[in-house]
């Protein structure tokens, strides 16, 4: 059986809009996408695939273009989403359902929802491009409740610890996770999803 190199990159800064699909890059975000770009053209990317959201889609569409590709929008592979309005303190609301892995806000997502439909997606993807190099533009909440799946010190302190952008190597036989890398982050932490 092939391995499967799942490439998760968390998408690069953007400035908070409420509107989750249609937010870009700040300044600082397109600079460091670019970078992200050049860093992922030293490894045989294969296929590139990205949540809806217009800022993971920025995030890795340079790579797409260096491979001569688009990116293939997922709409499995969007951030987790939180309630169905804006909280108003969100470091408390993430603490919460990171807290109680089957509670959530009205009309959002619990850690145990969020993670089914990731994997589920997950699961997908690594049966279609087995033994392929698949870069996947992401989120950070959506990132570490995949990652937790297979291994449960993927927690809330561990997505505190991720930078915008940051960039996982993730190696799979069939659907076993072997290997995680990190392999890049950005220079300085932002603190948005």
């Amino acid at each position: 059986m092939e391995r499967t190199t799942i490439y998760l990159v968390r998408h690069a800064h953007s400035t908070y809009t409420p509107d989750e699909y249609g937010r870009g890059l700040s300044q600082k975000g397109t600079a460091d996408a670019n970078k992200v770009t050049e860093l992922m053209t030293e490894h045989q990317v294969d296929v590139v695939l990205s949540s809806p959201y217009r800022r993971a889609i920025a995030t890795v569409e340079g790579i797409a273009k260096e491979i001569g590709q688009d990116v293939i929008v997922v709409e499995n592979l969007k951030e987790r989403l939180l309630a169905g309005n804006p909280v108003e303190d969100f470091n408390a609301a993430i603490n919460a359902v990171w807290s109680d892995e089957t509670f959530s806000f009205v009309g959002g997502e619990s850690n145990v929802d969020a993670r089914r439909r990731g994997v589920q997606e997950l699961k997908r993807i690594l049966r279609t491009y087995e033994g392929k190099n698949v870069v996947i533009g992401t989120h950070g909440n959506i990132m570490v409740l995949l990652m937790s799946y297979f291994d449960d010190r993927y927690d809330v302190t561990f997505w505190k610890s991720l930078d915008m952008p940051d960039i996982y190597k993730l190696s799979f036989h069939a659907e076993d996770l072997d290997h995680v890398e990190r392999i890049w982050s950005a220079p300085q932490k932002q603190t948005t999803s």
